[in-house]
């Protein structure tokens, strides 16, 4: 999910997933499941003051091949208390905070196919990412002001990440003045938990059960007034995000379609506005893939200590950050494809997780052509392209291999599964594309999917064999780098002109179909022309001269380039800076100016390190320069003002400090709010931030 509502000079890498924030575990191949999670009954408390939950879950899962030890994963600050069997035997553990799971040894094993059901008692502080699973990023926190307990955050013993669905009921007990949010919806009660559904047990079980019951009434309960949500879900997904705080909540309805909005009071009055949005958004992708597994869509203001964006069956949550009164559309509208892509169609391995992010993402792009127009679109594709060209080091389908949280993994299921779509409707035609896309989405809701599935109804839908696609954009890396070399004819008696050219490439397996287009002097013509190999010729004949020829003008093809180096460079960049390492990040912006000594970005990039590194000197040089490039983009000319006022104020140089505040106000650029930014600094000069620590 990208970050495009933070301050230019805040936002992080443009990649899609909240992973990017944060370095991701040593890449390791992804292991085969060995237990199936069927079902959850979770009994929740949250102590916001003390940070603290306490929590009972009841797991029952299936076993893909015979099991001695069943491997769950929870967040290492819950402490398993207890875990007991179907008869209520305690059972041996093992806590292992190296890959945050918990193994329980099965004294009787466990046949394959069988199922069995364990409890888990836990409790733990989540006050910070400290112990999150993954390092040093807030995925799940029990606070007052706003609680968030996202799936990732593995705050409930999971298995099979991202692809193991199930169905779950949650009983949530919070404060009486915070408003729970999950997927279903919800009964509400006053007081505490109502006891969990119990199945038919034996004497000796019912007996072991009730010492269960007295140890947890003997846990600390809820001080002052609560009440208790439960959310059931009964259609096998990844129910099991929650967010409770004190929210503002308002309805909109659509077509059938209901949009609940939960802000907090800073946000208020822009509800409606997001929430329209919503319903828009999720017209747009129903009339393209069709029904979703719920016509209900809540959108959710998260905190801005976490993930930019998460989603859950029924969920859209976005930092509050990326909550302006300009609507931040791509960013909700990419959360909002999740509830056909991840929610409906899942993956079914990790090798097959684009089916999810990289539908999404192409999805948002989608959204983006039809709210902004095709120059929209062109922007949305090229920085998928970026993103996609990022960390193309391994193939598409095998990054199994990677961390999911790392930005290598989430660059290629992200942005390169996106790229891939888009030059997938290119290469069978808009009309067979969304067949495809339809078919897929109906023919999988609510079940996991594998590329090999969606290969084959794209085949069906177009009349094609694709193979050669499939291969060329999932087995293998790289992108071609597209040169022209072409000479122009005129024909006698008035008949015009005649371009006879070859595109040449550096990739001797490459296919693709290329559009090329001629400016003349009158009519621009277009010609579609198969490449093949490394060397492809044409022949176009026109009746103006030809005074330019671009190659693949509306990115349907996913490419190098000088500017695209650029740009990978940049956002390579971008993403060490968020981890810390500001020495590699510099070399990757140095690398970009590389290739374009006058590229505005790369030199601002440069100068928001040198400020981080209160190297004051260095940064307004950088500043300058940038104010100096090529002004791509454009929002550089206006923060860079802004940045080199700060630079001056921190410096003592009032005078100069309001000189760049007013040249920013000339711009007459909003961008991220750079016009209250620099009033704001007009008024009080700029000081730093002082430390907490």
């Amino acid at each position: 999910m990208r970050l495009t509502a933070l301050r230019p000079q805040l936002w992080p890498a443009c990649l899609a997933l909240a992973a990017l924030l944060a370095p991701g575990a040593p890449a390791i191949a992804a292991e085969k499941p060995r237990l199936r999670v069927d079902e959850y009954q979770i009994q929740a408390e949250i102590q916001p003051v003390k940070h603290e939950l306490t929590a009972q879950a009841r797991v029952k899962f299936t076993a893909l091949e015979d099991l001695s030890v069943a491997v769950f994963e929870l967040n290492n600050a819950l402490r398993p208390a207890r875990i007991s069997d179907e008869e209520g035997h305690t059972l041996q553990v093992e806590r292992v905070t190296q890959d945050s799971t918990v193994r329980v040894a099965l004294p009787n094993g466990l046949a394959k196919n069988a199922s069995t059901t364990l409890t888990f008692e836990y409790s733990g502080t989540l006050e910070n990412g400290d112990q999150s699973p993954v390092p040093g990023l807030k995925l799940a926190y029990v606070g007052s002001e706003e609680t968030y307990l996202l799936y990732a955050g593995r705050w409930f013993p999971l298995s099979g990440y991202g692809t193991n669905r199930f169905t779950a009921t949650i009983r949530l007990t919070v404060p009486a003045f915070m408003t729970a949010v999950g997927s279903g919806n919800p009964s509400v009660s006053a007081g505490g938990p109502p006891q969990l559904a119990r199945p038919a047990r034996t004497t000796r079980a019912a007996r072991a059960q009730a010492r269960t019951e007295a140890r947890a009434e003997e846990r600390p309960q809820p001080s002052g007034a609560v009440k208790t949500y439960v959310f059931a879900w009964d259609k096998p997904s990844f129910p099991g995000t929650i967010f409770a705080g004190t929210f503002g909540e308002a309805s909109y309805t659509m077509g059938g379609v209901k949009a609940q909005v939960y802000f907090q009071p800073l946000h208020k009055d822009l509800a409606s506005d997001y929430g329209n949005t919503a319903l828009r958004e999720f017209q747009q992708f129903s009339s393209l893939y069709g029904a979703p597994l719920t016509s209900t869509i809540k959108v959710v203001e998260m905190p801005d200590d976490t993930v930019p964006s998460a989603w859950a069956p029924e969920i859209a949550a976005i930092a509050g950050r990326a909550i302006s009164a300009k609507v931040n559309y791509r960013l909700l509208a990419n959360a909002i494809a999740h509830q056909w892509w991840g929610a409906s169609v899942s993956p079914a391995t990790r090798d097959d997780w684009w089916l999810s992010d990289g539908f999404a993402r192409y999805s948002e792009a989608r959204y983006v052509q039809s709210a902004a127009g095709e120059a929209g679109y062109q922007e949305a594709v090229k920085d998928i392209d970026v993103g996609a060209l990022a960390y193309d080091t391994i193939p598409l389908a095998s990054v199994a291999k990677l961390d999911v949280f790392s930005p290598e993994f989430q660059s290629l299921v992200t942005d390169k599964g996106a790229a891939l779509l888009n030059m997938l409707r290119y290469a069978v035609g808009s009309d067979a594309f969304d067949r495809a896309m339809r078919s897929f989405a109906q023919q999988f809701a609510g079940k996991p999917a594998t590329v090999a599935d969606f290969r084959g109804i794209c085949e069906q839908a177009s009349g094609q064999q694709l193979g050669w696609f499939f291969t060329q954009w999932l087995n293998s890396t790289g992108a071609p780098e597209f040169k022209n070399k072409y000479t122009i004819y005129r024909l006698g008696n008035n008949k015009g002109f005649r371009v006879v050219g070859e595109i040449t490439q550096d990739l001797d397996l490459f296919r693709m179909p290329v559009e090329l287009k001629v400016d003349t002097d009158g009519k621009t013509e277009e010609k579609r022309i198969e490449v093949v190999g490394t060397d492809s010729p044409y022949t176009i004949e026109t009746f103006g001269r030809p005074r330019r020829i671009v190659i693949d003008p509306n990115d349907r093809v996913l490419k190098n380039s000088p500017d695209v180096k650029v740009r990978t460079a940049i956002l390579r960049g971008q993403q060490l800076v968020q981890q810390g390492d500001l020495a590699e990040a510099l070399k990757q912006f140095q690398n970009a100016l590389s290739s374009n000594q006058n590229s505005s970005l790369a030199h601002y990039r440069i100068a928001e390190v040198f400020f981080l590194q209160h190297n004051y000197q260095s940064a307004a040089n950088a500043y300058r320069e940038a104010l100096n490039g090529d002004g791509e983009p454009k929002w550089t000319e206006v923060w860079s003002h802004i940045q080199l006022g700060k630079i001056f104020d921190l410096t003592d140089q009032r005078e100069r400090a309001t000189n760049e505040y007013r040249q920013a106000l000339q711009t007459n650029d909003n961008t991220q709010g750079a016009m209250d930014e620099a009033r704001k600094y007009l008024q009080a000069p700029y000081k730093e931030k002082q430390s907490s620590g």
